[in-house]
């Protein structure tokens, strides 16, 4: 049998907001901290690029998207380890690639292969794990 949860009439329902001034403090506080974590354009594109050259593929996204997810575990199970860089948005991909593309966007041997769409459509045709191989990103 279920059990009712006491009533306390210490605390009001539905829950105060906060005054104003202070509301407006604290949002102003949060802008300013977020924009002192993000890099400026230049030097995210510039850790884009040298990530991009570093690894034999990358996965560029952002942080804690799906479609990302789906990328990385395709290439997981298929045995490669793929690098994941988080970024805010497009527009630091901009410098990277010439070609309006969508996040996530994977590069397999310093090249652009594509995003979701283009990644599945190189897998159902069996032209990735050659791709991969020449890359270096797999060695069967």
């Amino acid at each position: 049998m279920y059990q009712a949860i006491p009533y306390s009439a210490s605390r009001p329902w539905p829950p105060r907001p906060r005054p104003a001034p202070m509301a407006a403090a604290v949002a102003e506080e949060e802008r300013l901290a977020v924009q002192q974590q993000q890099p400026p354009p230049v030097a995210a594109r510039e850790e884009v690029r040298r990530a991009v050259a570093e690894s034999p593929v990358l996965v560029v996204g952002r942080r804690g998207c799906c479609l990302s997810h789906v990328v990385k575990r395709l290439l997981q199970g298929l045995g490669v380890n793929p690098a994941v860089h988080e970024v805010a948005g497009e527009a630091e991909l901009a410098g990277v690639v010439a070609d309006d593309v969508a996040l996530p966007a994977v590069f397999v041997g310093g090249r652009l292969l594509g995003g979701l769409d283009r990644l599945m459509a190189v897998h159902i045709s069996g032209e990735l794990v050659p791709i991969l191989k020449e890359a270096g990103a797999l060695w069967l």
